[in-house]
């Protein structure tokens, strides 16, 4: 219990009480309940996206889009513009690559990518009000996306001492296989298009592997924002 509560405080900006230790050893052991972390995210994203869009469609992707930013702290986001200005401005220059990341200034690369993530999430958010199975697919998505960090941290060289590095642990093959047979049990049943989401999961994880070199945190972050936008335009998908 206590390890998932400090993945709830390190993942989520949720008002929890009591405070735990943040050491790299705790960091490892909480990676396990990061997917679950996605389902509390996602129950609370189904709950402001189903009130809005009794209202209107857009008021609805925008409650929801809104609550997203708000529940992570922008946490994931912050990572997606570090990654992108670092794409953009490195020229496939390792060392710069991390310096680049380092930087916490943002730069033009960076704000594209937010600008184009948050644009992406609001119109397929709009979207995925009119399908019958949104409050399920909202649900799992975030958790999806959440049981990127817990694979690509285990199986991808650290590229620098941090959050990143911190994740990685011995892979964890159990709560790997637990967590992909209870979602993809679930998707089959209410959301068939998520059942594509190890799929995205590993176009990810070839990305960092052979385009980046490695992982840290700013690359996990990324991940995340960009498993979610793409697994929303799957979630669209109808048999």
């Amino acid at each position: 219990m206590r390890n998932l509560i400090f993945a709830l405080k390190f993942l989520t900006r949720l008002p929890l009480p009591g405070s735990s230790p943040a050491g790299p050893d705790t960091l490892a052991a909480a990676a396990k309940w990061f997917p679950l972390v996605g389902l509390v995210i996602g129950a609370l994203l189904a709950a402001a996206h189903t009130l809005g869009t009794r209202v209107d469609p857009w008021l609805g992707a925008l409650l929801a889009t809104i609550l997203w930013i708000a529940i992570t702290g922008g946490l994931h986001l912050d990572g997606l513009a570090d990654l992108a200005d670092a794409l953009g401005g490195a020229h496939r220059d390792p060392a710069k690559l991390l310096a680049i990341m380092r930087d916490p200034h943002t730069g033009v690369f960076g704000m594209i990518a937010l600008w184009t993530i948050l644009s992406a999430k609001l119109v397929l958010l709009m979207l995925l009000a009119r399908q019958p199975d949104a409050l399920w697919a909202l649900l799992l998505i975030p958790a999806w996306a959440r049981l990127g960090p817990l694979i690509w941290s285990q199986s991808l060289q650290p590229l620098r001492e941090g959050l990143g590095q911190h994740c990685a642990h011995t892979p964890q093959w159990a709560f790997w296989l637990i967590w992909l047979a209870l979602f993809g049990a679930a998707s089959w049943y209410r959301t068939p298009g998520l059942l594509f989401a190890p799929l995205v999961l590993a176009v990810w994880w070839l990305f960092l592997k052979h385009r980046v070199g490695g992982m840290n945190g700013d690359c996990l972050g990324a991940g995340v924002e960009i498993s979610e936008a793409l697994l929303l335009g799957l979630a669209l998908l109808q048999p």
